[in-house]
């Protein structure tokens, strides 16, 4: 019978050392852990330590002690932070960290970092109301929009909750990073630098009966629904990333109808053609201040087929592509930041495109890009 080996006694012939000699030959690092966890409209957790010196802010989280694993030392520092005990059902992203790092505070003897991030799940409300502060070592915690939950982390620290916390909406595997960068392939969320879209709850509640007479609609969104049961996003570019839309826009007083306003808008964001536009509801905009303070106004919500996907064109409207993503419609609520009425939302544009249509409900994928030369869809 032969005895049990670990992997790691088979590194080199470094292992015929003695055992003193070879532990002192191999490589030290620090081991931390973080976690992403979120509120329920998609914002970032943040905690504000009281003794950094650089006033930058952290994901809850610690370091690793002697003999423990990471997965445990997540959840005692949450529940040493937040006062919350949390399951962590994946690691969304392993991170490399350089003593070379220009992120490193000066006059630290790094010998590098391995951080572990997991998934913290989605607060209720009431758990965010339990949350309570060790305050001798964090004065305030906060929940933000991850555009703006950047610009409170170090840059270093600010790459990583972005690589984590897409790997969770988009579903992709483990992000590897080293010094903030993936090494590996880069997920479409991450290569278009794709943030949620959050938006207040004004969005809802979705009504389900006609739009009253008198109010006008200024707005037609549609969940477009590809064969295979996903939809199309696209993320319009900007100076601070890119922000996911349903296909769809303004009401033109060129357009005869709201689904004549939904197919010219499909075809010139992301170039689709769209057959049988159904009504699923309306919301509510009460102010119509983006559209000049016209006053209160309804913005439909629709559901439509998509029959082809042209190749990537620039939108007239904005002068530059958007970037076109296919998405599970639960995966396309989550970015578009509008927490549980847009999970129900979602859900009803599923069942209406499999009883309307024959679709299936999407099995849980990455996000995935659009080709640039389209798709041919059966």
């Amino acid at each position: 019978m032969t005895s049990p080996v670990s992997p790691s006694d088979h590194v080199s012939p470094r292992a015929a050392l003695p055992a003193a000699q070879y532990a002192a030959s191999r490589h030290a690092a620090w081991l931390g852990a973080a976690a992403i966890i979120t509120d329920e409209v998609g914002r970032v957790l943040l905690v504000h330590p009281t003794y950094r010196e650089d006033d930058s802010w952290l994901l809850p989280g610690g370091v690793v002690e002697p003999g423990e694993h990471p997965h445990v030392t997540c959840r005692r520092e949450i529940s040493e932070e937040l006062g919350l005990d949390l399951p962590l059902p994946a690691v969304l992203a392993v991170h490399s960290f350089s003593p070379r790092h220009p992120d490193l505070q000066p006059g630290t003897h790094c010998p590098g970092e391995v951080r572990f991030v997991f998934d913290g799940g989605t607060l209720t409300p009431d758990q965010v109301e339990a949350i309570r502060l060790p305050r001798e070592e964090l004065s305030e915690y906060a929940f933000l929009e991850t555009r703006d939950a950047v610009q409170r982390l170090r840059p270093v620290d600010g790459q990583i909750m972005l690589a984590a916390y897409r790997a969770r909406l988009g579903n992709t595997a483990t992000a590897h990073l080293a010094d903030g960068r993936h090494i590996l392939d880069v997920p479409a969320l991450d290569r278009h630098d794709v943030h949620v879209r959050y938006r207040p709850l004004w969005d809802s509640p979705l009504h389900r009966g006609p739009v009253p007479g008198q109010l006008a609609v200024q707005q037609a969104w549609a969940w477009c629904f590809v064969p295979d049961g996903r939809v199309v996003l696209v993320a319009e570019p900007g100076p601070r990333g890119a922000l996911p839309m349903l296909p769809g826009g303004t009401v033109e007083t060129t357009d005869a109808t709201p689904e004549d306003t939904l197919r010219r808008e499909a075809a010139e964001e992301a170039q689709l053609t769209l057959a049988d536009p159904v009504r699923l509801g309306w919301v509510l905009d009460e102010t119509g201040e983006v559209y000049g303070g016209v006053g209160p106004n309804a913005r439909l919500r629709l559901a439509a087929r998509v029959t082809a996907i042209g190749p990537g064109a620039v939108d007239p409207a904005t002068g530059h592509p958007f970037a076109r993503l296919l998405a599970t419609p639960a995966q396309a609520a989550a970015l578009l930041g509008w927490g549980p009425p847009g999970a129900r939302q979602a859900q009803l544009a599923a069942e209406t495109a499999g009883e309307r249509w024959g679709l299936p409900l999407a099995r849980p994928a990455a996000i995935e890009e659009v080709p640039a030369e389209g798709m041919r869809l059966s």
